[in-house]
């Protein structure tokens, strides 16, 4: 079991951040904020298929003024995600939103952080301060000769400072670079220094294939650690793939039940049927289940049975067939070519049990 670290919890919406409340997965809508029907499309889509909180991007007024109509239309809490312009922050909290992240290095002086803060509390609005490697204060950059786990952690001990100054402590901190290495060295140091909340990510992590490992490494060291209380894998794809990606990341280090588990054995010269199609085919038929259901798809004899059994639903190899297993227990022996039907069919068969 991961022992989480201590810190402050703190409220988004409905979501508890923090604390004894479990690591929330966020995103951030791709659309154009001004956009208000596709926004709402976009985050409705992420809701179902398990975003805890979501962010929209809001780079001009317009955009500002339009979150007030999508936050009446949605279910989850609603971030806006503010930088350069101080005044959106302003606007988006006039809006009702649940939470704001700043950028401290593009948001400009101290007093406009002050005049923010000042309706945030009014609002008891929560302020997610997000450092990002790539855009620190120009003095840290020419101390330290460009960006560096130190650097960012000052950057954001500064302007916790401010809120603290402030006596507004609903906040959580991000420190995001687009190197795992730095961020997770960053968040470490921070980390013992204050009892924030602190919402972890690989920035600018890439297409899925690429974009999926480095966030899982840097996310995954993090919270194996028990550094984390809400993450964000952030991807060049359907944000939908985030939240896929997220949701799998804390089901492999048991830190959430609950939705679709589906392994596969690799495959390997032992494999009596093709294994690699049939994985990809179920794959791609399981898509949309969100209730939970652990389904494995098995090669051959050495770990198929064993693993199939421990399944909700599974599938074991035999030469030009398949054992279907369902909870531990062969209900069905099909050819080959069946096995993706008669796998599919037990899942929804026993998805209608679990309903009545």
């Amino acid at each position: 079991m991961i022992e989480r670290r201590k810190t402050r919890q703190i409220q988004v919406g409905a979501v508890r951040i923090g604390g004894d409340a479990p690591v929330s997965i966020q995103s951030m809508t791709k659309t154009d904020t001004e956009d208000v029907r596709a926004t709402v499309d976009q985050i409705w889509a992420l809701e179902a298929a398990g975003c805890d909180i979501v962010r929209v991007g809001v780079p001009v007024k317009e955009a500002a003024e339009k979150l007030g109509e999508i936050r009446t239309q949605i279910r989850i809490p609603l971030i806006a995600d503010i930088h350069f312009d101080y005044r959106l922050a302003l606007i988006a909290l006039e809006q009702g939103v649940d939470g704001l992240r700043l950028n401290p290095g593009n948001i400009g002086n101290r007093s406009r952080v002050e005049e923010i803060v000042k309706v945030a509390a009014e609002r008891k609005v929560p302020i997610r301060i997000g450092v990002n490697g790539g855009s620190l204060e120009k003095d840290l950059l020419t101390r330290d000769g460009g960006p560096t786990p130190k650097g960012m952690v000052e950057s954001a001990l500064r302007h916790i400072r401010i809120l603290e100054d402030l006596n507004y402590p609903e906040m959580k901190v991000s420190l995001k670079a687009s190197d795992p290495l730095m961020m997770i060295e960053a968040y470490r140091l921070l980390a013992e220094e204050i009892e924030y909340p602190l919402h972890l990510g690989v920035t600018e992590a890439g297409t899925p294939g690429v974009g999926t490992i480095r966030s899982a490494v840097g996310i995954g060291t993090l919270l194996a650690e028990g550094i984390g209380d809400t993450i964000r894998v952030s991807l060049s794809a359907d944000p939908v793939e985030e939240i896929k990606a997220g949701a799998e990341i804390l089901k492999a280090l048991g830190l959430r039940k609950g939705g679709l588990t589906f392994v596969s054995c690799p495959s390997c010269a032992r494999a009596d049927i093709d294994l690699v199609a049939l994985a990809q085919e179920v794959e791609q038929r399981l898509a949309g289940i969100t209730r939970e259901i652990h389904v494995a798809a098995m090669g051959c004899e050495v770990n198929g049975p064993g693993e199939a059994r421990g399944a909700d639903i599974g599938v074991a190899g035999g030469k030009g067939i398949g054992w279907i297993f369902k909870k531990g227990e062969v209900v069905r022996k099909v050819k080959e070519s069946e096995i993706a039907d008669a796998l599919m069919e037990e899942i929804n068969k026993m998805l209608a049990e679990s309903n009545g």
